[in-house]
């Protein structure tokens, strides 16, 4: 039994290493001079530290904005999904309606579509629209997920009923029993949906790539990519201090709403 545990904690341990050190390499990467990143062999630890590539990429390529950018969209994107989601969950699981069913299987179907089969026709629509290179463009085809809208059906399906009968006995409205009374008892279920929402947002290429015609409009992982070719394809130490900069807001949001997101899911059977 304790031979068993033991090559239970040593896989664990080389599977956290495969996992942090090349998050690490690059941190400190991000650290360290052109020469010193192209040094062979290589060094782990910077031998002269500095903040130069941090300061080049804050006054030279613009990063503030495509931050904000970024932030922007991540947000409105989150807030959105937990708005819309929540109550369309609620509405599949708790209200009783004509062609409920169908309409959840419809949910179901859309989720197993794949994303490209969808992203042309949504394009055009878009653009039709006028709403090429805007931030209702970048914002507004996401704001409501199917697969938000099942996480969100399948936690509700867990609680009890009882809480809406009593509601209504005491005159509350629908809308005030979904937001009073049902909805604080979601907060796990929210956080997990909001820190899954957030990361799929924050790290989107594809479709910003597309939609922001203009470089006032680029998000982070657009700007980066297109940072990294051309001149400054070389400028290594520049490259990874983007690249920190685009993964530490998700990564400290997740460790600040971890414990939510777990319960989350354990609640409500996300494999």
């Amino acid at each position: 039994m304790m031979r068993r545990t033991w090559w239970i904690y040593l896989i664990g341990v080389l599977g956290l290493i495969a996992v942090a050190a090349p998050f690490l390499w690059m941190v400190l990467g991000s650290f360290k001079t052109q020469g010193e990143l192209l040094r062979v062999p290589p060094t782990w630890w910077p031998n002269e530290p500095t903040s130069q590539n941090y300061a080049d990429l804050f006054s030279k390529a613009n990063f503030p904005r495509y931050f904000v950018n970024s932030t922007l969209v991540a947000l409105a994107v989150t807030a959105g999904n937990l708005i819309f989601c929540s109550m369309i969950g609620y509405a599949l699981a708790k209200l009783r309606f004509k062609g409920r069913n169908a309409l959840f299987v419809l949910v179901m179907a859309t989720l197993m579509i794949p994303g490209m089969v969808t992203f042309v026709p949504l394009f055009v629509l878009v653009t039709n629209a006028g709403l090429a290179n805007s931030y209702p463009g970048l914002i507004l085809p996401f704001l409501v997920s199917p697969f938000g809208v099942f996480l969100m059906r399948q936690f509700f399906l867990g609680l009890p009923d009882d809480l809406i009968d009593a509601g209504r006995v005491d005159g509350t409205t629908e809308l005030g029993i979904f937001a009073r009374i049902m909805l604080p008892l979601t907060r796990p279920a929210l956080a997990t949906l909001g820190i899954l929402t957030f990361l799929g947002s924050w790290n989107n290429f594809l479709w910003p790539l597309v939609i922001a015609q203009t470089e006032d409009k680029y998000t982070l992982p657009v700007a980066l990519a297109l940072y990294s070719t051309g001149q400054n394809a070389q400028n290594y130490g520049l490259l990874m201090a983007g690249a920190v900069v685009v993964v530490l807001p998700v990564l400290v949001m997740f460790l600040a709403f971890q414990r939510h997101v777990t319960k989350g899911i354990a609640i409500t059977g996300l494999k």
